[in-house]
């Protein structure tokens, strides 16, 4: 009860759908996502008719981007204070594989 009130607190509202998991009311955040405050999880609804899988592969191409943006970050810090060539190099090349596969996957999103 406390999560819920929190949530409408900080804003989000109440809607009249369900969690389809434990059945609790969902609540639509301010950024438009729907959430369970009992399960503590983003819920995705899936209209009927949709492909399932599709709607799985853009959640787990999100999921890659976001990770490699916060390895890219890591690395920029770590390169940041590291005064070796050497290691500097071998960040440097990280960092560049690390921004391929970015680019791979920001150009499959938008397949």
């Amino acid at each position: 009860m406390k999560r819920m009130a929190d949530l409408l607190r900080q804003g989000s509202t109440l809607t009249e759908l369900a969690c389809p998991a434990c059945a609790s009311p969902l609540f639509r955040l301010r950024n438009g996502d729907l959430w369970c405050a009992k399960c503590e999880k983003k819920v995705i609804l899936i209209k009927e008719g949709e492909d399932p899988t599709i709607l799985q592969s853009s959640l787990a191409l999100g999921d890659l981007e976001m990770t490699l943006l916060a390895k890219i970050q890591e690395t920029q810090v770590k390169m940041k204070h590291e005064e070796n060539v050497d290691e500097l190099q071998k960040l440097g090349a990280l960092l560049s594989g690390l921004l391929e596969n970015l680019e791979k996957v920001r150009k499959v999103k938008r397949i």
